[in-house]
């Protein structure tokens, strides 16, 4: 007989968080998230999404009392409401490889969600934006970068048992930093970084909420088209800049301008989770002060965790104007092996084919599901 629990105070709290690391344990690639990484999605001081949506989660033990699953729903209201059927969320779900086991953790969210008046599910998602704890990992098992989800092999089958189908896969691209560009994409590069009145310029710590009103512009329009698309607000993008200043390089974060209006942006940080990888979880004054050292000694893998060009110019050939610029800065600090680009949906054709211009080769891919009530 399993037991299931709801979340509802420190105790449980705390066997949510324990339930990956008993999961885990063994697995060399994984790199335990930081624990108040996870606590704030569901915090309504920290999560914004609160104000506009509910979410809980739930633990799960064998008969034996041994931690055995865990799993989030929520409903975001500005996103449940734009696809065909009204759609809650589910997310931080973990799991031994028992199918009876991850039926009673989906039935259960299910039944939550259809309280709420949701007759679909997507998953795993979080209840935020989707650059961190989104989506299913299906290929390359390999250690992740800072923000995505790992997950062992069997979850596909689990989710698939359920009833889960896959809504959109998200392809993450790996590019060797000290490898030249194809010699195509050089040439096109160096000549847009030229042209009269296209400018660039890196991210400056001490200007950000210019920066953030700059980045809102670029990516509420290069984003519009898309499905569920909701515009982000300035306030959040500061926000999310002031949060990345304890991993941020200002120089690995560029801006494009045509004759001054912002035109295109990468945003792309150190990868904290080489940093991060020792401490389980935690964040007391060791990890911290073991964290500060790590990052004066400095990482060799980068994460580009979002691009994006306005609409009107997104045939100027900007992305690649962007990566010379940040080679020209990356390349003589011989620090940086890799640079991860995650991750790109499988309906974007035009950044999967910038990835392919770079020379960029596969990586890892996850998959959106979706579970029809």
């Amino acid at each position: 007989m399993m037991l299931l629990t709801e979340v509802k105070n420190k105790k449980t709290a705390s066997e949510f968080l324990e339930v990956a690391r008993e999961i885990y344990r063994n697995d060399p690639h994984w790199v335990c998230p930081l624990d108040k990484d996870i606590e704030a999605v569901f915090n309504p001081e920290k999560n914004e999404l609160h104000k506009h949506g509910v979410c809980t989660r739930w633990v799960l033990k064998s008969d034996q009392g041994q931690l055995i699953g865990r799993i989030a729903a929520f409903v975001n209201e500005k996103k449940a409401y734009q696809p065909e059927q009204p759609t809650g969320g589910i997310g931080f779900f973990e799991c031994i490889n028992d199918p009876e086991a991850a039926s009673l953790l989906f039935s259960t969210a299910e039944k939550w969600l259809t309280e709420k008046g949701m007759k679909a599910m997507d998953g795993p998602i979080n209840f935020g934006e989707n650059d961190s704890f989104w989506g299913l990992l299906i290929e390359g098992f390999t250690t992740p970068s800072y923000g995505m989800n790992y997950h062992h092999p069997y979850y596909k089958g689990l989710f698939e048992a359920y009833g889960f189908k896959t809504l959109y896969e998200q392809i993450t691209n790996h590019l060797q930093v000290m490898k030249p560009f194809p010699e195509r994409f050089t040439k096109i590069a160096e000549w847009v970084a030229n042209k009269p009145g296209y400018t660039f310029k890196h991210l400056e710590v001490n200007k950000l909420e210019a920066f953030a009103k700059d980045f809102a512009e670029i990516y509420n329009d290069a984003w519009q088209n898309f499905e569920n698309f909701v515009p982000l607000q300035t306030k959040g993008i500061l926000e999310t800049f002031n949060k990345m200043k304890t991993v941020m390089d200002e120089k690995l974060i560029w801006f494009a301008y045509i004759n001054d209006e912002p035109a295109s942006v990468i945003v792309i940080l150190p990868d904290a989770n080489q940093m991060i990888k020792s401490f389980n979880g935690k964040l007391g004054l060791l990890e911290k002060l073991k964290f500060l050292y790590y990052r004066w000694k400095g990482v060799n893998r980068m994460r580009a965790v979002v691009m994006g060009t306005k609409k009107a110019f997104q045939k100027h050939g900007l992305e690649s104007a962007l990566f010379i610029k940040l080679k020209e800065y990356v390349i003589p600090m011989n620090q940086y092996v890799e640079l991860e680009l995650s991750w790109v949906g499988d309906f974007n054709d035009k950044m999967l084919s910038i990835h392919e211009a770079t020379g960029a080769t596969f990586g890892k891919k996850h998959a959106t599901m979706r579970k029809l009530f």
